[in-house]
């Protein structure tokens, strides 16, 4: 079974809102994702765009991950059953681990030992 996909259900997805969590909590769990499943997706609408969009450039731009699909749609989105669809816009994109993530995740977790370690004394 491929990974990151369980009883057919994509688990490495995250849906990126632009309004619940601190951008860097998206960077941080898209690492973790990452680590984990070797790529992740992101996934945005309207507003939430610009949100992926920085934090997939966060991510390469710190050489943690590679882009590897990008795919901009426009999906309908009902406020009500009855009510009549509204076109949003939605992009989803998949990052797969760059060559040096290892070395970089190691680096980030020796920094944060010593910035721990430098609080205590």
């Amino acid at each position: 079974m491929e990974k990151g996909i369980i009883d057919g259900v994509k688990k490495n997805i995250i849906q990126v809102s632009n309004s619940k969590k601190s951008l860097f909590f998206y960077v941080n769990l898209s690492k973790r994702y990452l680590q984990q499943y070797d790529e992740v997706e992101l996934s945005g609408l309207g507003m939430a765009i610009n949100t992926v969009v920085t934090i997939v450039e966060i991510l390469k731009d710190s050489g943690f991950a590679v882009e590897k699909k990008i795919r901009t749609l426009t999906i309908d989105m009902r406020d009500d059953p009855g009510a009549r669809p509204l076109p949003k816009a939605k992009i989803e994109v998949s990052l797969g681990k760059s060559a040096d993530f290892d070395e970089l995740m190691a680096a980030e977790q020796d920094q944060k030992e010593i910035e721990g370690s430098d609080e205590q004394n």
